[in-house]
């Protein structure tokens, strides 16, 4: 297989043209040129993020065969809003220093596989490439939960290779996710209720409410899985489960996802052959329905030029998202990406044992 190469563009050149798609100020022209540079920095991580997961899959189902492992491209919408924040500078990201243009994501069944593999296979493990250790500490969300309820585990690596047409990929940052069911249960949730809600509880924006909500049930979780909670919420688990009950009959949570998984129309659910290894999905919250598209494995250019074309017709349309993901299986793509599928039946499982 053919891997896309960088246009030339240097790291200089792909700071600007992410500094020129967030600026008001620039012509339609310039936006236009800039977008290509972007496209084209997003796709050449293609090759260092395929090297990531082939590597995240084994070493995964050698620690627990039921494993789910995915890989995706960041979207253009998500990469936009990452460049409005400002960095430790205060100043905007820099569009080469974003550290998960490319991301793979695990998924084990508990919190203690997810630390086994994160400590026995990448903290402790060989690999050639170079992680970035300064943040290895602030990225381990189970230790140390973000404000907001998150957890997981984060590693971030510089690709490394000596051979050549590979030294062309050197340095560009993967992004990899060690998640828990649980842990993924409940990023998978929120991401369900900004579809249908327009929050933005993921980006940490929307109504107080609704955050506290979340940030209360990851705790709940959290004891579940007898680790850190997260910051200034009840440590009595009687407490936090009232909290829990109140905030869930003042949002009616679980009448809404229920409803809200009633009515999604899901287009293009089928069983694939085995050569069909990237999915598009495209779903519409206006008209009520997800459109997925699958690609064989030795068509993902088409499906990532599919993807830049659909990105850019509906980039004003904030009911509309739209996701390239790399999966085995089209059952691996529900089951790593419920949030699309409007699929919150776990979640809620667990939610009504807390308020029963």
């Amino acid at each position: 297989m053919e891997w896309m190469k960088s246009k030339g563009y240097s790291r200089k050149h792909v700071n600007r043209a992410g500094s020129i798609l967030i600026n008001k100020q620039s012509s339609e022209e310039e936006k236009e040129q800039a977008l290509e540079v972007l496209d084209n920095w997003r796709e050449i991580h293609k090759y260092p993020l395929h090297i990531f997961k082939k590597r995240l899959k084994v070493v995964s189902e050698d620690i627990d065969k039921n494993a789910l492992t995915v890989q995706r491209l960041k979207r253009l919408y998500s990469i936009l809003r990452k460049l409005k924040r400002y960095d430790g500078n205060k100043s905007f990201m820099k569009l080469s220093r974003m550290q998960d243009i490319a991301g793979c994501r695990v998924v084990l069944p508990n919190v203690q596989l997810a630390r086994k593999l994160y400590e026995e296979k990448y903290i402790k493990g060989k690999l050639k490439h170079e992680i970035i250790k300064k943040d290895i500490m602030k990225q381990d969300y189970i230790t140390y939960p973000k404000e907001d309820g998150y957890r997981s585990l984060h590693l971030v690596y510089k690709y490394k290779s000596n051979k050549e047409g590979k030294k062309d990929y050197n340095g560009l940052l993967v992004e990899i996710q060690i998640r828990s069911k649980l842990q993924h249960l409940w990023a998978t949730a929120i991401e369900v209720v900004d579809f249908f809600t327009g929050q933005g509880l993921k980006f940490n924006k929307g109504r107080k409410e609704w955050k506290e909500f979340f940030r209360l049930v990851s705790s709940a979780f959290a004891i579940m899985e007898e680790t850190s909670l997260v910051p200034n919420t009840p440590s009595s688990k009687e407490k936090l489960y009232q909290a829990i009950k109140q905030g869930e009959k003042e949002l009616n949570l679980i009448k809404a996802m229920e409803g809200w998984t009633e009515i999604l129309r899901v287009f293009g659910m089928r069983d694939y052959p085995q050569d069909y290894k990237f999915f598009l999905m495209e779903i519409d919250v206006n008209q009520e329905r997800l459109t997925i598209t699958a690609f064989k494995r030795d068509e993902e250019d088409i499906a990532i030029e599919t993807l830049e074309r659909l990105e850019k017709k509906n980039s004003e349309r904030k009911e509309y998202d739209i996701v390239l993901v790399g999966a085995d299986t089209i059952s691996d793509l529900r089951k790593a990406y419920p949030n699309y599928f409007a699929d919150t039946k776990e979640f809620l499982s667990k939610l009504k044992n807390i308020i029963k």
